[in-house]
């Protein structure tokens, strides 16, 4: 089945593994055994024969959770609109492992792409284990720290819009096939700005992030007892490509003080965030439901 308003491209897996793997895999040295911790998977094969439908998967937090799947035996889904950045992502992730990639040129914000991406993903792989909904962010205006008194209406409704509509729909989506397939685990995306504390983003950012808290916190009720895991993370700054352009044009000063009040002395990175996306999506959460947990370093 063809993608009604998508470009598909496939890229074949490959057996060899990243050096990115050495970040999240135990030491062979010490493996622990699964009769000693009661868990029914120590190997770190966490996702063989899983597939992940992932939004955003080109670049950031996302395109390193993707690596993470790929390289633990996961088939990976990626979705994105940048054509570019998703077709470094799938050489990547055939680098790192798993099953037979396939990558959707598409948009989260559209329906027909949504319907189009999920019906062909469901056709091609039989299944969707996995949904993580990466798509969002605060710059989705010119001025991503506007007070309410500068904002348009407009604006208000674009920031709304880009973090709150694309989860709406892919999970609107999904869920039918996970409930008839027997569960499934969704992940989505708030933000450290959703308290509403950050001096940085707008009123709209944080009213969006915390809406997604919200609507995982819902939605868990809704599809527990189809057997379906809802939740999300919540990071504070994390350095992907997009923000660290920003952030480094902050003056010296500001990010010395940013860094002083986080307790782990730095600045999050995308693995430190992809590493708890995938324990939510794995196994090793399967009594974890409606929780939105900060990723933030302590800050």
């Amino acid at each position: 089945m063809s993608c009604s308003r998508t470009r598909c491209c496939r890229t074949s897996a490959r057996s060899s593994r990243p050096a990115l793997a050495r970040l999240w895999r135990r030491p062979a040295s010490r493996r622990l055994d699964s009769r000693e911790v009661g868990i029914a998977e120590t190997s770190f094969a966490r996702f063989e024969g899983k597939v992940a439908l992932i939004t955003g998967a080109a670049s950031g937090i996302c395109r390193a959770a993707a690596e993470i799947i790929a390289a633990e035996g996961g088939t990976i889904a990626a979705v994105d609109n940048n054509q570019e950045l998703l077709d470094g992502a799938m050489e990547a992730f055939a680098a790192a492992g798993g099953g037979e990639h396939h990558a959707y040129h598409a948009s989260a914000l559209e329906q027909g792409d949504v319907d189009a991406v999920v019906a062909d993903a469901v056709e091609r792989f039989g299944r969707i284990d996995i949904l993580v909904n990466g798509v969002g962010g605060s710059t989705a205006i010119p001025n991503s720290g506007a007070t309410v008194e500068e904002l348009t209406f407009e604006e208000w409704q674009k920031v709304l819009d880009f973090n709150l509509s694309g989860t709406f729909l892919f999970c609107h989506a999904v869920i039918p096939h996970m409930t008839s397939q027997g569960g499934g685990k969704i992940v989505n995306f708030s933000s450290r700005s959703s308290r509403g504390r950050s001096p940085t983003s707008s009123a709209a950012y944080a009213a969006a992030k915390g809406g997604i808290i919200s609507f995982t916190s819902k939605l868990a009720m809704e599809v527990g007892p189809a057997g379906i895991n809802v939740n999300a993370i919540a990071p504070a700054t994390t350095m992907t490509e997009r923000i660290r352009r920003v952030y480094e044009q902050r003056p010296a000063g500001s990010r010395e003080r940013q860094i002083a009040a986080i307790p782990l002395g730095r600045v999050a990175e995308p693995i430190d965030q992809a590493n708890v996306v995938c324990f939510l999506a794995s196994a090793h959460a399967d009594f974890v439901t409606g929780v939105t947990i900060d990723v933030t370093g302590g800050g």
